[in-house]
């Protein structure tokens, strides 16, 4: 039973520029932590995201979610947990500050992620088994598909499952080969060229063979330039992608993937506005075949049906620090699956959660494991943190979501 809740304010200032994109220059990478102590005295830990300011004000909102589980055993939340989510989600008064989006969703995210990371430990299992493990009415309990019925619902995700179910063993080989990564951290906006270039090289004797590039300047020639920097230092055999962090209007994204057709990109992350969803179609069409990323900052599984929907995402960058937790990162995986476009998260969690909900979409949704980024500035701070080994993130062996963080 959940005796007692507590949240933490955590805050990481990174320096040296790492971090910093098109418009934060100077991000503290910060968690709104939520911890669930169990009277058997496992202890859930989960996490959102945020940038430093106002982070304690998701914290204070996840201790409002937190409190309506003090009393409750985590084997009875998880049960239903998606009809508890979405009564949360929509609490009378609580909701006005949203509607799922926002500081209310970010510790919604918090209080969702630290009740997987409870279960996960009270059954004494890694988050990736705990999810592969359980059958598919269990797990679809745990979802929330309203607002998307028109698109997907619980029949039709049941379908998608079924539907991987007899392969999975020929995707099991993943948990020993362990899941690729790429680098994103090459080449931070504060970064000179000569420092782009350097990390390039290195990112390359580790393994490394794709890689991103922060880019979004008013002056298109300078990002021109740096990724011109990075494909030369890189070759032509890596994958590279570049990220505007939503800089560009529709014109400067076009007039960009123009410049640098012959540079081959991956993908065009975040271009635009991140609430634009006709915007990027419209920059998805233009810039074919480089494909338009996006994600970070889309914060429900409504306005990603709205993206898959109208074509406006080629790569579905899902982060579940940022939408409602482990649930509705799910969801919008499986939505995902039904429109054929590959999950590849943004990790706000440095990679902790996320390695273990990659595995789940390879094995039991047949999702194509292209690659998960890699940020490696606050490894230190993780009681297990995530391990590259040759590129490729091991896969975590002990109980929980691998999110608790050093004392």
């Amino acid at each position: 039973m959940i005796k007692e809740i507590s949240t933490r304010d955590a805050r990481f200032p990174i320096g040296s520029g790492h971090g910093s994109d098109a418009i934060h220059r100077d991000p503290v990478y910060s968690y709104a932590v939520t911890r669930l102590h169990d009277d058997s005295g496992l202890v859930g830990t989960g996490l959102a995201f945020t940038l430093g300011e106002g982070n304690d004000l998701v914290c204070r909102a996840a201790e409002f979610y937190a409190r309506q589980l003090v009393g409750r055993d985590i084997e009875e939340v998880m049960a239903g947990f998606g009809e508890l989510q979405r009564a949360m989600s929509d609490e009378q008064q609580f909701r006005w500050l949203g509607p799922h989006k926002g500081i209310v969703h970010l510790a919604l995210a918090s209080v969702t992620n630290a009740c997987w990371d409870l279960w996960a430990r009270k059954r004494g299992v890694p988050l990736w088994k705990l999810l592969l493990d359980l059958d598919t009415d269990a797990l679809l309990a745990t979802l929330d598909f309203s607002y998307l019925t028109d698109v997907i619902d619980a029949n039709a995700a049941r379908a998608l499952l079924d539907s991987a179910q007899p392969t999975r063993s020929q995707r099991m080989g993943i948990l020993d080969a362990g899941y690729p990564g790429y680098d994103t951290s090459i080449g931070w906006f504060n970064y000179s060229d000569e420092q782009v270039a350097a990390n390039v090289a290195k990112s390359a004797t580790e393994g490394f063979t794709a890689m991103k590039l922060k880019v979004g300047s008013p002056d298109l020639e300078r990002d021109i330039r740096r990724a011109r920097i990075v494909r030369q230092a890189a070759g032509d055999g890596v994958r590279l992608m570049v990220d505007a962090n939503q800089q560009w209007t529709i014109a400067q994204s076009i007039a960009f993937s123009e410049a640098t057709r012959d540079l081959n990109l991956f993908w065009l992350e975040e271009p635009t506005h991140p609430d634009d969803v006709l915007g990027h179609r419209t920059i998805a069409d233009a810039i074919a075949p480089t494909k338009v990323a996006a994600g970070e900052h889309v914060p429900n599984r409504i306005l990603f049906k709205n993206y898959l929907q109208s074509g406006a995402m080629a790569i579905c960058q899902v982060d579940a620090v940022r939408v409602a937790g482990v649930s509705e990162f799910l969801v919008v995986s499986l939505m995902a699956r039904q429109f054929g476009v590959p999950v590849i998260p943004h990790v706000g969690d440095m990679g902790q959660l996320h390695q273990h909900l990659v595995l789940f979409n390879h094995i039991a949704l047949d999702h194509e494991a292209i690659f998960l980024e890699h940020i490696p500035h606050l490894q230190g701070r993780f009681v297990e943190p995530v391990r590259i080994v040759d590129a490729r993130y091991e896969t975590p062996r002990l109980p929980g979501s691998s999110c608790e963080l050093l004392p």
